[in-house]
């Protein structure tokens, strides 16, 4: 992760994945660069276009390297949904990640893919309050 992402500098995490974006030179890489590009967008629309973008790259590569960039994008597109209103599409988004689980390596993050997908998987009345943070 550049300092910019883990230091929360937002704007210039975004400006750096947007030049990843650009220098993409197949859809492999422009997959990569699409999935760490979205949580730094500053409206659900955008990251939810973002989300889209990376698994329309990954089924272009259709090969092992993109295997597990399914579930975290559907998590997030399913968060996006919420977050403009449409729990029909969110909830389509959230099963679909839940889905894609077993492709994503064991370990701390698919646990916590895990956990964004059961808790938007939960009925409204149960959820948490609040964003935790991208799947």
């Amino acid at each position: 992760m550049p300092p910019a992402e883990t230091e929360g500098r937002e704007a210039d995490a975004r400006g750096l994945f947007l030049r990843a974006w650009g220098a993409a030179g197949d859809d492999y890489e422009a997959c990569v660069a699409a999935h760490y590009l979205a949580p730094h967008q500053p409206t659900p629309e955008e990251t939810l276009r973002w989300n889209q973008e990376c698994p329309t790259r990954a089924d272009r590569v259709g090969d092992e390297r993109v295997r597990g960039f399914h579930a975290s994008p559907h998590g997030n597109m399913g968060q996006a949904q919420l977050a403009l209103g449409r729990p029909g599409p969110a909830h389509a988004h959230f099963r679909s990640a839940g889905g894609h689980l077993d492709a994503v390596p064991s370990g701390p993050y698919r646990e916590w893919v895990r956990l964004c997908v059961a808790s938007g998987l939960r009925p409204p009345t149960t959820r948490r309050g609040g964003r935790s943070g991208p799947c």
